[in-house]
């Protein structure tokens, strides 16, 4: 059989981990995590990240493999990815890659442009500034060193707008500069299967999800590390909203409903990326049985091509 990755994506809480698992048991394939913040330990419940159950019913790798400290992005996410496939394929024919972060899921399938690293003492520097002083002039010295990238940006996403300034410090060179889009050729096959429901169903598992972690003990977790709230790998939805319950500026009840209405946002957000590539053949995660034999289909034919 050609070696084939399969990409299993969709928004959050469509049920992707368990759609997954069934799959690695039926191809007998590892898989590997797409979701930027199961990349991080401790933070199991505010993550959805497998549990240790779930973990041994199938190889998992790129889960909980981070301090929340430590620096990563998607361009090293690439680099560890492809590096771990060349071992994986030696052996296994199918692997998984399962999670819903859109630009990683790219970065493995695409390529990201080769950006050089940022020492941590401009990265600080300019966390520092954002901290003290807004988006406002990190706008304006964006404008001022990259006008081309300025026009381009989401400018409502600070972390964008900052990665821009810190390679536009680190280089002297417009981060622009920096961006060719072109798209590099993989060693293997690339097979995408997406999970998709209708809105308010997949509104109602968003919900549940969110009660269940509350539930589990998502409060004593993110209590654990609220001291370290200003680290980028909290920034990210349900722990800033309870880091506002613990300083006193919401109730808990009103930090379980934005964390409900910020995760439907996040949702759409990632509907509308993946929908734009016309690549991803959809499934209601319902109809396991219709997943199963569109993959193995498209596996025998790249076997008999």
């Amino acid at each position: 059989m050609k070696n084939t990755l399969i990409i299993l994506l969709g928004p959050t809480g469509a049920g992707k981990t368990a759609t997954s698992l069934r799959l690695a048991q039926h191809l007998s394939a590892p898989i590997i995590s797409a979701d930027s913040r199961q990349f991080y330990k401790d933070l199991p419940i505010g993550t959805a990240a497998p549990t240790p159950q779930q973990l041994a019913m199938a190889p998992h790798y790129m889960v909980g493999i981070l301090g929340l400290e430590e620096y990563y992005s998607a361009a090293m996410f690439e680099a560890d990815v492809m590096a771990l496939l060349g071992k994986l394929f030696r052996s296994q024919s199918a692997v998984i890659l399962c999670g819903g972060s859109m630009m990683y899921i790219d970065a493995v399938c695409r390529g990201i442009d080769d950006i050089p690293n940022i020492s941590p003492e401009i990265r600080n520097s300019l966390a520092e500034q954002y901290a003290t002083n807004g988006l406002a002039p990190m706008l304006e010295e964006l404008k001022r060193l990259d006008p081309e990238h300025y026009l381009k940006v989401d400018r409502q996403n600070y972390r964008r707008v900052l990665h821009a300034i810190e390679v536009c410090r680190q280089t002297g060179r417009p981060y622009s500069s920096f961006l060719t889009f072109s798209v590099k050729q993989r060693p293997f096959d690339i097979l995408k299967v997406g999970l998709s429901l209708e809105r308010d169903m997949l509104y109602r598992q968003i919900n549940a999800r969110v009660d269940g972690m509350m539930a589990s003990g998502f409060v004593e977790e993110a209590r654990k590390v609220y001291p370290h709230r200003h680290l980028n790998s909290l920034n990210t939805v349900g722990y800033k909203e309870m880091f506002a319950f613990f300083d006193g500026s919401c109730t808990i009840d009103e930090a379980t409903d934005k964390i409900k209405r910020n995760t439907r946002v996040y949702a759409r957000k990632q509907m509308t990326w993946f929908k734009r590539d016309p690549n991803i053949a959809w499934f209601n995660p319902s109809r396991y049985e219709d997943i199963t034999e569109y993959v193995d289909g498209k596996l025998a034919a790249a076997t008999s091509a």
